[in-house]
């Protein structure tokens, strides 16, 4: 990802968006946190949009205001950041791993109904890559078995499931506006979307340290804001990410067009009424390191979005999985590869990293 190409294309209107917030000192809270959360709201329809840390913050507060702790159950995918798991995991409860599915990378709904449990309070799909998950499938069973569904959406600004919105089909979208997200800011930022009134005033009331007016704290929480600089920063970007979103999408158009045919490579597909917003474009090779050294070598670096999948990681070596229970995971840790992807990226550049991958796999 090149950041710098990205902030020199609206370096004026950035620039100008941070000199008023330190002109004002308005550094935590006040009218730029809330003018984002309104114009997020807006863009996504929703109510309700809290302001957070980042998007790990995002989970965890989502969690807690639920009322999710000990002795209970959440189920997540088993490929993704530990953020997902690892939230599940501090608020007490356990989180419960399902396999990918082989053509989006998201989870596999298939084998869902059968992790559910008396147990089981909420699911956690995450739309990777920036392609939906299977909404449908996942609402009905949330719907049939009283279970929260809590999004994630760190990679899928504005990604979209039968002409809805990702983050809008739970109690809770979550997002992550880490610099190199499709809407990123510039340092650690995340953000919470409910249409729910109730769960927005205990995840707002948790996330500012249990209290919605200050020194009236009515339960203990933590503290995890916006700041006022990430939110201007965040207000001026938002009003471009339409216009970057056409461009990735564009961008992985060329991509498959250049890729189609050549032997040895399996590039993504966007599944029928979906909307694929291609934070990341993945591709599946057999030989993955001689390829991914072989890009280096040429100057075009790569990324492994993810080199283990959770249940194989020390850190949920409790839970005592082996290879044979995430198979889909287990046989594409070892092929995927994250191509270059950004809205800067340019025909020219696209041509050249793929003639260099067909040559990598020669």
């Amino acid at each position: 990802v090149d950041l710098r190409a990205q902030y020199l294309s609206i370096k004026d209107e950035i620039d100008n968006a941070i000199k008023c917030v330190l002109n004002e000192t308005a550094f935590i809270g006040g009218k730029y946190v809330k003018k984002f959360e309104d114009e997020f709201s807006k863009a996504y329809g929703v109510k309700h949009v809290i302001g957070c840390g980042n998007g790990t913050d995002a989970i965890y507060i989502s969690l807690k205001a639920l009322g999710i702790g000990p002795g209970d159950e959440v189920i997540t995918v088993s490929n993704t950041w530990i953020s997902t798991a690892e939230t599940i995991s501090q608020t007490g409860a356990k989180p419960v791993f399902i396999d990918i599915d082989a053509d989006t990378y998201t989870m596999d709904v298939k084998k869902l109904e059968e992790k559910i449990t008396k147990k089981t309070k909420a699911i956690i799909p995450v739309h990777l890559f920036g392609h939906p998950a299977k909404m449908d499938s996942i609402v009905k069973l949330c719907n049939d078995y009283k279970l929260f569904l809590i999004e994630d959406c760190a990679q899928a600004h504005f990604s979209e499931f039968n002409g809805s919105f990702v983050g809008t089909f739970g109690i809770a979208g979550t997002f992550s506006f880490y610099p190199g997200k499709n809407l990123g800011a510039y340092g650690d930022a995340g953000a919470i979307i409910t249409n729910n009134s109730d769960f927005a005033k205990k995840a707002r009331m948790y996330a500012n340290h249990g209290a919605l007016v200050k020194h009236n704290h009515e339960i203990e929480g933590i503290n995890s804001r916006l700041d006022g600089l990430q939110a201007a920063i965040l207000s001026v970007k938002l009003n471009h990410i339409k216009k970057w979103t056409e461009k990735r999408i564009n961008n992985a158009r060329l991509y498959n067009s250049l890729l189609s045919g050549v032997e040895n490579i399996i590039t993504p597909i966007t599944k029928k009424n979906n909307k694929h917003v291609f934070h990341l474009y993945v591709i599946r090779v057999e030989n993955r390191e001689q390829v991914k050294k072989y890009l280096t070598e040429n100057n075009i670096y790569t990324g492994i979005h993810y080199p283990t999948p959770l249940p194989f990681l020390k850190a949920y070596s409790y839970l005592g999985h082996n290879f044979d229970d995430f198979p889909i995971s287990y046989d594409f840790m070892n092929k995927i590869l994250s191509l270059p992807m950004y809205p800067e990226l340019n025909e020219n550049q696209i041509d050249i990293i793929s003639d260099c991958l067909k040559k990598a796999l020669n």
